[in-house]
């Protein structure tokens, strides 16, 4: 056998994983029994990541020096599924739970399939766009219409019923206040004080809707924008699905699993976030990528590292995944694809690199606790976080099936048939790795929750794989069979986990709005340019103004500073910081110190708020 045969890119690879695995199963079972629990921490803290290291390379030359005289592919193949048993095994004896053994059976079951046929090294088929009926692009429009009315009605509705809280609204209604009348996304409800909202997380794509908004400057409208960006993600999901050769009928079935897919429309069940325009921006860089666009590419990569800092991983894995598949099936002689994946990969590193240094040094840090359950070293870098999956893999499996992301897992994988898994182009896994990093692994509940901001981003991932991985069903009617199935699945998880949470904001609006308008007749009483401290719930529609303090929130000096204080009455929790005696008497004892300061009754709607105004300060 040839030096060139045995040591092209997919033999490193492969050798490369089974070195890895090779080491991460030693290091375990050097482990004493009572650190090898994958629960804690401390079976990370015993490990040696030197000693991985060493363990890795002596396996991987042991490995290259053999293939110069045995033909070892296929060993090597099922060599990788053995040591994933036997490291399963070892994991399960340590922290055996259902899931856990479930997610290694299907984990065991792709190598397994990997070990006897091995990777699909055939060139990808060559996009053969097909022209579609005029109707079918209708229906795909009046579905996202209808679903664009849908998201406007949910999140207006919330705002309208005094639903949309602080944190996340009242700061972005403000910020955008701010944009319109001075150009810069200033806030004083972020952290209690004016501070630019970039310091806490970069988002300049926030620029883009501004426009609009200062044609429109209400809260409501900030809603219904984020409802027009997500639902544009259709139109580059078409394009994919056109470029791949579906037909129109399974490019509206693909479109119309988007727009019930529950985690699209559920991450705006939070009210706005930047991380709205994930889906449609990464959908277009995909879209740029397959057409080979360098400038739709480019573009699409910089909007997308526009949208936070944090953007920069979903850029990085496209570039990563570019770069690897470019590598593996062109032996790198693609030059287009080999530029573009490592201009992406390079660009996504130094620019989360050059913003995580700006945050650290003039802004709020990274949220780096958010994957505390991997601190293992004290830390609060991300690199920990790529150590102990190195160190310990099965640790970042047991931990994306914890407990409560198992409904998450439900939601999110079987709307999709589990079409994004099914491909021997194994390559294509790298694409996965936004949805374990951003919703899995981490330990905060709100990334694996389908009713938060943080689905967006992985939604487009997801979507991607499903497209190409039907497309490359040779039967037409498979395809068809398959992305209705899908639709069907997703129609129903939208049905039952969406639908009724977001209807109950609009007809709530609806049904009481006398008593919602008496309440904002109320505060519109209070002075435009006057300074105002209010509970959570009020905030967005006083946010019109250049100084706002949250009660909760914010400092007892910041309150007593402000001329107008907004309370609402049937809101203990609000008031936890002014409680004495473990009583819940926090509003009793707010009332008496801003009378004790001089404040006095200024308005009040009965069982719901009252105003109090400082006389002097007006």
């Amino acid at each position: 056998m040839s030096k060139r045969n045995t040591n092209s890119a997919p033999d490193i690879l492969r050798r490369a994983v089974l070195s890895w695995l090779t080491a991460a199963l030693t290091e375990f079972l050097l482990l004493p029994k009572e650190l090898r629990a994958l629960e804690g921490l401390e079976g990370l803290a015993g490990m040696s990541f030197a000693r991985i290291m060493l363990i890795f390379c002596g396996v991987f030359a042991l490995l290259t020096v053999t293939s110069f005289f045995v033909h070892a592919k296929r060993a090597e193949r099922w060599g990788i599924a053995a040591v994933c048993a036997l490291l399963a095994c070892a994991a399960l004896t340590a922290s055996f739970t259902w899931a856990f053994l479930a997610a290694c059976a299907l984990i065991l079951a792709l190598l397994l399939l990997y070990g006897a046929l091995g990777w699909d090294a055939s060139p990808e088929p060559a996009a053969e766009p097909r022209k579609a009926h005029r109707a079918w692009g209708w229906v795909t429009a009046g579905l996202t219409a209808a679903f664009f009315l849908f998201v406007s009605a949910w999140t207006v509705g919330r705002y309208a019923s005094f639903s949309s809280p602080t944190y996340d609204f009242g700061i972005f209604s403000q910020m955008f206040y701010s944009m319109k009348t001075t150009g810069l996304p200033l806030t004083t409800l972020e952290r209690d004080g004016a501070l630019s909202h970039f310091a806490v997380h970069v988002s300049p794509v926030y620029y883009l809707m501004l426009p609009l908004y200062m044609l429109f400057p209400a809260p409501a409208v900030l809603q219904v924008l984020q409802a027009a960006v997500i639902a544009s993600a259709v139109i580059p999901l078409w394009l994919l699905g056109r470029h791949h050769g579906l037909s129109g009928a399974q490019r509206t079935l693909i479109c119309a699993v988007l727009l019930l897919y529950p985690a699209f429309s559920g991450g705006t069940g939070y009210d706005l976030h930047e991380n709205c325009f994930l889906t449609p921006l990464l959908l277009w860089l995909f879209y740029g990528i397959d057409r080979k666009n360098a400038v739709l590419t480019a573009l699409a990569a910089v909007l997308t590292l526009s949208v936070k800092e944090d953007a920069a991983v979903y850029v990085a894995v496209t570039g990563l995944w570019l770069t690897v598949r470019t590598v593996l099936r062109f032996r790198g002689k693609e030059a287009r694809g080999l530029v573009t994946g490592l201009a992406l990969l390079g660009a996504a590193l130094g620019w989360f690199t050059l913003v995580t240094g700006y945050l650290a040094k003039s802004g709020d840090g990274v949220m780096t606790y958010r994957y505390d359950n991997f601190m293992y070293d004290g830390s609060s870098s991300l690199v920990t976080v790529i150590k102990a999956v190195i160190l310990s893999p099965l640790k970042a499996v047991y931990e994306c099936v914890d407990a409560e992301k198992l409904g998450f897992i439900a939601m999110t994988l079987l709307p999709l048939l589990g079409l994004p898994l099914l491909t021997r182009r194994y390559e294509r896994y790298i694409l996965l790795i936004p949805y374990l990093l951003v919703n899995l692994m981490s330990d905060y509940r709100y990334q694996h929750d389908i009713l938060f901001q943080y689905t967006f981003g992985t939604t487009a991932f997801l979507m991607y794989l499903t497209v190409v991985n039907s497309a490359e069903l040779k039967i037409d009617w498979q395809r068809l069979l398959g992305l209705a199935g899908a639709a069907a699945v997703s129609a129903v998880y939208f049905a039952g986990a969406v639908v009724p949470v977001a209807v109950s904001y609009p007809a709530r609006a609806v049904r009481y709005h006398a008593y919602y308008q008496n309440i904002r007749d109320t505060l519109d009483r209070i002075p435009a340019d006057a300074s105002v401290s209010a509970t959570t719930f009020y905030t967005a529609h006083l946010s019109r103004r250049p100084v706002l303090y949250d009660v909760r929130y914010g400092s007892k000096e910041h309150l007593l500073e402000t001329e107008y204080i907004v309370l609402r009455l049937n809101a203990a929790h609000e008031y936890r910081k002014y409680e004495t005696g473990g009583k819940e008497n926090g509003l009793e004892n707010l009332i008496k110190l801003l009378e004790g300061q001089g404040y006095g009754e200024f308005a009040r709607v009965d069982g719901e708020l009252v105003i109090y105004f400082m006389p002097h300060r007006s």
